[in-house]
């Protein structure tokens, strides 16, 4: 599939600056958990403002779903989907991304990072195979974290919150650094999957590194 165009079914929000956009989903579409696709808004100035988006819907669901950080201050794609409403088209690129569930371990995620998981975990639920996969979710305050209330009824106690900006009682405070991977994760042969922020990723990969991580347990996004 090189492009298609889709009509949006619904836009709703999910966080404060989280949306979640539902489509027509493109006849002969396949994609893995994980993966994602490139969007442009289908509407003058736009067609050649491509974005990448993680698809949080599932594959054998007759829509697509994604999950998106809006940024109201930018000028950019995301400010402009703001302005969408049903039956506004978008346009869907080729599927592409190297995310994909192996077996189980230990999911590491910062605020919009988690979109990729979003799809392996309903995938792995909706086949009862949730089994003992951990997710350390990063985020600045209680009010950022999507989809709190179906990570938990998913992961259960597994779900593992982190606050860089607010301290409270009923979440970690602080950063994702090696004394909280230790504490969340004591045994590390396994995989781990990593999504988030650059500076996240770069702090995160180093610190399982240095913990003695295996490079190839880790899945991440191809540079």
């Amino acid at each position: 599939m090189e492009r298609s165009v889709v009509k949006i079914k619904s836009i709703t929000n999910v966080t404060h600056d989280v949306i979640r956009i539902v489509t027509e989903k493109p006849e002969g579409l396949n994609f893995i958990p994980g993966q994602a696709t490139e969007i442009s808004i289908n509407k003058s100035g736009w067609q050649d403002q491509r974005r990448p988006f993680t698809f949080t819907s599932l594959p054998e669901n007759d829509y697509l779903e994604f999950i998106i950080k809006t940024y109201a201050g930018h000028k950019g794609v995301t400010n402009e989907l703001l302005t969408l409403k049903k039956h506004d088209e978008l346009v869907i690129h080729p599927v592409f991304g190297a995310i994909a569930y192996k077996e189980e371990g230990v999911f590491i995620a910062g605020g919009a990072g988690i979109t990729p998981f979003i799809s392996i975990f309903r995938s792995l639920e909706s086949k009862g195979k949730i089994g003992a996969n951990v997710l350390l979710f990063a985020n600045k305050t209680h009010l950022d974290i999507i989809l709190e209330n179906d990570l938990r009824t998913w992961l259960g106690s597994a779900f593992v919150n982190i606050l860089s900006e607010e301290k409270t009682t009923e979440y970690n405070y602080g950063v994702i650094n090696e004394n909280f991977l230790q504490a969340n994760c004591p045994d590390l042969n396994h995989p781990f999957y990593v999504c988030g922020p650059p500076h996240m990723m770069d702090s995160v990969l180093k610190q399982l590194a240095h913990l003695g991580v295996d490079e190839n347990s880790i899945v991440k996004e191809a540079l």
